[in-house]
């Protein structure tokens, strides 16, 4: 019987390991197949927007360039905030041979729901070199209340 000491021995080795590795790398290469595809097809949400909180009010902004007011119509219904209207393509020519068309054009509807209550009877917007700025003030139920201890 031959005697092997133990530094000599070879490194077990997990008969697995090696699915294992393969198995990571497909789901790698799979990965960055499906991302490169979403990348490809994504379509944008338009209009783009900011809602932030400020102080009692609520604010949201929304790029809208290309848009005039009258084409523009904006709906508050519950809790859902309702932004459409339609901007004008001026490079209309069907004569022209596009090497990249990236801005939209025609009708447009994006509903978003607001994170807090808001007062039905305080809200206001204005649109100013295609950026829309809806303030809204918070209704008095969402609006923090001071709360005073008093000692016995």
């Amino acid at each position: 019987m031959a005697f092997v000491r133990f530094a000599d021995r070879p490194a077990f080795r997990n008969p697995w390991a090696e699915f294992e590795r393969i198995r990571q790398g497909l789901d790698e290469l799979s990965r960055t197949y499906v991302d490169k595809g979403k990348a490809q097809n994504r379509t944008n949400v338009y209009p783009a927007l900011n809602i932030f909180e400020e102080g009692d009010r609520l604010i949201i902004t929304a790029e809208l360039p290309g848009v005039k007011i009258q084409d523009l119509e904006l709906s508050l219904e519950g809790e859902t905030l309702t932004i459409q209207g339609k901007r004008d393509n001026k490079q209309n020519d069907k004569s022209a041979s596009y090497h990249r068309r990236e801005i939209e054009s025609g009708s447009f509807r994006r509903a978003i729901t607001l994170p807090i209550k808001v007062d039905m009877e305080q809200i206001g917007a204005k649109l100013n070199n295609g950026i829309l700025v809806i303030t809204l003030a918070k209704a008095s139920a969402a609006t923090p209340r001071q709360i005073k201890v008093s000692a016995e």
